[in-house]
């Protein structure tokens, strides 16, 4: 049985949003270093949350230091591996719970299904964060929303007038 149309739609939205943000940090040479780490972060996460949606290592830290370069590379490894991983999901499979321990230290139990809508979640929060660090960088960035995505054209902006 296919995965529920809106998990679809998300991880489809996570990986244009991230290909968004990522275009506008290379195109603001001038966006500040916590811009970037923060988008890293975000990076890092999804491959993290899916090595434990997987039971096996991530290979990356939640918080990486990286620069634009690794980061085109590690957001084509993850949509890669998401997409795989996505493809094998059955409706079962969402409601299986998943044993793993955070970058703390503690341990927890979360569903697959809860795991994947907060990956998504996750990265929509941060990628707002790094939006506004390129504006107060005085750049542009580009629009991440849900709603720009579905239509296929930006969301509506305030004006600079």
């Amino acid at each position: 049985m296919p995965l529920p149309v809106h998990l679809d739609r998300l991880f489809a939205h996570l990986e244009w949003a991230d290909e968004r943000a990522l275009a506008a940090l290379e195109a603001a040479p001038g966006a500040s270093a916590r811009a970037l780490e923060l988008f890293a972060h975000v990076l890092g996460a999804e491959a993290e949350w899916l090595g434990r949606l997987e039971q096996r290592a991530a290979g990356v830290a939640v918080w990486p230091a990286l620069d634009l370069r690794s980061c085109r590379a590690l957001a084509a490894r993850n949509r890669e591996q998401y997409a795989a991983y996505l493809a094998t999901l059955t409706t079962a499979d969402l409601q299986r719970t998943v044993h793993y321990r955070n970058s703390a230290g503690a341990e927890f139990d979360s569903g697959v299904e809860d795991i994947l809508l907060h990956v998504a979640l996750h990265g929509a929060y941060h990628r707002g964060q790094v939006a506004l660090l390129l504006r107060d960088a005085r750049a542009v960035p580009n629009g991440t929303d849900y709603i720009a995505f579905i239509r296929g054209v930006p969301a509506a902006a305030r004006s600079t007038a």
